[in-house]
């Protein structure tokens, strides 16, 4: 029984999901038209919206798990007639990257971001910066403010961001995904796995979702192993409590299907004082892109220009 188990245990160990892992921080971080050189050298595809005139403010833009960076291209229009320039890039293993579909690992997200608000403060000297992570990208942004290295900006906009941890989930959802990951961690899952069964709304904008089904970078599929990363970036989401951070500004959706809405509003008890919500009982998950998108838009330009105007 005991040679059993251990051979169990190898096997295990032997499948366990694995993650790209940066080669060195040997550059300074460079943003430019179309890239951010990582510290690693890593080149990053990368989308801006100038502001029509000076800028008032930049926002430097996560995306969620899936997305890239085409993900703020509505309110980014937006928020560039209001002054405010917004830089949003690919993240590794997503968009126009190498290896699209391979999970890069928290540590490498959360320096990557750090990386674009520290290219994004040379590029625009002597302007506010901001970051805002959504979804997936909430949770990069809130684990690296609670991190020993936290991002250099002047308040964070975490955007239905991705809490959904381990301890939130039912048994079966743990034990399932625990076991695919490190028996099968190259499976690929088709997004719209389970449809049939459970209907799953992320955002009440028809066009913009049919939009995304023909969009080639948007990712259709996703890897056991990618899923498994996820959610250990979730775990870590959940309990990130910033010591001493930026202000905060999060948004949140009654219709979310995505992050159910228990462990969102116990990450908004935790930081108490330290965040403004703003609760949007038609929202969904995709706050940005619903259908009332442009009340959400809003609310972020007037939080970013606040005293600014």
């Amino acid at each position: 029984m005991r040679g059993l188990v251990l051979a169990v245990l190898l096997l295990l160990t032997a499948c366990a999901p694995t993650f790209v892992v940066p080669a060195g921080d040997a550059m300074t971080p460079v943003v430019n038209d179309d890239l951010l050189i990582a510290r690693d050298g890593t080149r990053l595809p990368l989308r801006r919206w100038d502001a029509e005139g000076a800028p008032k403010a930049v926002i430097v833009a996560a995306h969620g798990m899936s997305d890239y960076s085409n993900a703020f291209d509505m309110p980014g229009r937006v928020w560039a007639k209001q002054g405010i320039a917004t830089i949003a890039y690919d993240q590794r293993g997503f968009g126009r990257n190498a290896n699209p579909g391979v999970w890069a690992g928290a540590d490498a997200m959360r320096r990557d971001l750090n990386d674009a608000v520290a290219a994004a403060r040379v590029r625009y000297p002597n302007v506010p910066v901001f970051a805002l992570g959504e979804s997936m990208g909430g949770a990069v942004l809130l684990t690296a403010l609670a991190s020993a290295t936290p991002p250099a900006v002047d308040g964070a906009i975490l955007v239905a961001p991705a809490v959904w941890s381990r301890g939130d989930m039912p048994m079966a959802y743990r034990v399932a995904l625990f076991l695919g990951a490190h028996l099968m961690p190259g499976v690929i899952l088709s997004n719209d796995a389970g449809s049939a069964i459970v209907k799953i709304t992320p955002s009440d904008n028809v066009p913009m979702l049919r939009a995304l089904g023909r969009d080639p970078l948007f990712q259709k599929q996703t890897r056991i192993g990618t899923l498994f990363g996820l959610v250990n970036l979730m775990d870590e989401a959940r309990t990130a409590n910033p010591a001493a951070p930026p202000p905060i500004l999060l948004l949140t959706g009654a219709n979310d299907q995505i992050i159910p809405a228990a462990p969102t509003n116990a990450v908004i008890a935790a930081l108490g004082p330290k965040a403004t919500v703003k609760r949007y009982p038609q929202g969904y998950h995709m706050l940005l892109r619903d259908l009332d998108g442009a009340a959400v838009d809003k609310d972020v330009a007037g939080w970013v220009l606040r005293d600014r105007n």
